[in-house]
């Protein structure tokens, strides 16, 4: 991959976030402002310890994206998320506390559901494929053991990891809600063939 070609794939999921982004404003009801994401290639091992890293500040919730592409995707609330969704959207006065009830739980799938699907359609009608996000769950136990299993080959894997940056308007320091997405190498390669077929890639 060339650097054309990461910032034509940094700009694709650009896009499809800032569609996201809205979705979450509204049930944030907050303004909420991107930074490009970044994009990185990463090994299975950095994955383990970047995984557990977030894990231990933050719940994650997971969805898979299953279609003509295969991955999965985490989103990772930290309990200043969870204290303040609870309170908008549940009316729930709660401390900033990763200790999730029944409620809340619900309330992050949904937001996860959400926020993936409006990423996931924006994939689809740029890539022109056939993908869908499936219903998210939230897993427990070592998440980097959970990968594993979900890459039963590492070697065969080349992850896409890349961050979201959200800030509430109301909020002198920003609030990171990490969001990482990983393809499996076959997933990689059919988007680098679709990406080199666009004009601008073929006249470069």
């Amino acid at each position: 991959m060339n650097e054309l070609e990461r910032d034509i794939i940094r700009e694709i999921l650009n896009i499809g976030l800032a569609r996201a982004a809205d979705s979450f404003a509204i049930i944030a009801q907050e303004r909420v402002l991107l930074e490009v994401p970044s994009l990185d290639l990463l090994s299975g091992q950095d994955i383990t310890e970047r995984v557990r890293d977030l894990q231990k500040r933050h719940v994650a919730i997971q969805s898979d994206i299953r279609g003509d592409f295969n991955g999965s995707t985490f989103m990772f609330f930290s309990g200043q998320h969870v204290q303040r969704l609870s309170r908008v959207c549940l009316r729930m006065s709660v401390d900033e506390s990763l200790h999730l009830t029944e409620l809340q739980e619900s309330l992050l799938l949904e937001i996860s559901n959400i926020i993936t699907g409006a990423l996931v359609t924006q994939l689809a009608n740029i890539l022109k494929a056939n993908i869908y996000g499936a219903p998210p769950l939230a897993p427990t136990g070592d998440l980097a053991a959970l990968l594993h299993d979900l890459l039963p080959d590492p070697g065969a894997v080349q992850p896409l990891i890349f961050s979201v940056i959200t800030q509430f308007s109301d909020k002198e320091n920003s609030v990171e809600l990490p969001l990482m997405i990983f393809f499996d190498r076959a997933t990689f390669e059919k988007i680098l063939e679709i990406i080199r077929t666009y004009d601008f890639i073929s006249k470069s």
